[in-house]
């Protein structure tokens, strides 16, 4: 299940760890089966737990340092919701730690909906499924042809760059589409071309060695600001 063409094929996906495979219960996901070397720490009706070895578990797992279990669910299709106010965008975000970070921080910040262009990281993958660390339960996510999307989008589109107004000076708007590009290329020029506002967040320190930031440690900052004024 490390290949979206797999993933996709079959309507299957992978949680690692007790912790995260909790967090399903109270989701919309369904678990066909769970493989744990602990399988009495694990409790849901009605769903097979197969006891392994931690040998076993490391043939199927993809971490490096596995769990304690894995379970494997099934997918659920996308469905939009409609007029939300404050959503995050996602054009062309390709690190999985990056992804489930922004998923995070959308679960911690209240934010029902992020809306990924079509080759952003599969939100599937094993790898941003852990890093979301169970939010990805809490967090509506879809694909969606950016373009089309943000012409009809009522929400101000607004974006990050480098000559974009002071975040800690900007008025920020009810009715947000928050975007954030491509970890090395930044917004797509027909991205760029959407927004109606740019925002940047201000180097304090003196030195130069540091370029840029993480795009989701700037996204946590804007967040922070954001929400800061509410």
């Amino acid at each position: 299940m490390d290949k979206k063409k797999f993933r996709q094929k079959y309507g299957l996906f992978l949680v690692e760890g007790n912790k995260n495979i909790r967090e399903l219960q109270y989701s919309s996901y369904k678990i066909t089966e769970i493989f744990s070397i602990n399988p009495t720490e694990l409790h849901f009706p009605g769903v097979e737990i197969i006891e392994i070895n931690e040998r076993e578990l490391k043939k199927i797992s993809f971490l490096q340092h596995p769990k304690d279990s894995v379970a494997v669910c099934r997918q659920i299709p996308e469905k939009m919701i409609d007029d939300c106010k404050f959503q995050i965008i996602l054009d062309g975000i390709q690190d999985p730690g990056n992804m489930g970070t922004i998923i995070r921080l959308a679960d911690w910040f209240g934010i029902q909906q992020i809306i990924c262009s079509e080759d952003t990281v599969d939100f599937y993958n094993p790898k941003v499924i852990q890093a979301s660390m169970g939010s990805f339960t809490r967090v509506n996510i879809v694909s969606e042809n950016l373009t089309e999307f943000l012409k009809n989008s009522s929400n101000i589109n607004l974006g990050t760059d480098m000559e974009g107004e002071n975040i800690y000076n900007f008025a920020f708007p009810e009715k947000i589409n928050l975007i954030f590009g491509n970890e090395g290329n930044g917004l797509r020029p027909e991205t760029e071309n959407l927004l109606q506002n740019k925002i940047s967040i201000p180097r304090f320190g003196e030195s130069k060695a540091t370029e840029s930031l993480n795009v989701s440690m700037a996204a946590g900052i804007i967040l922070g600001q954001i929400f800061s004024e509410k």
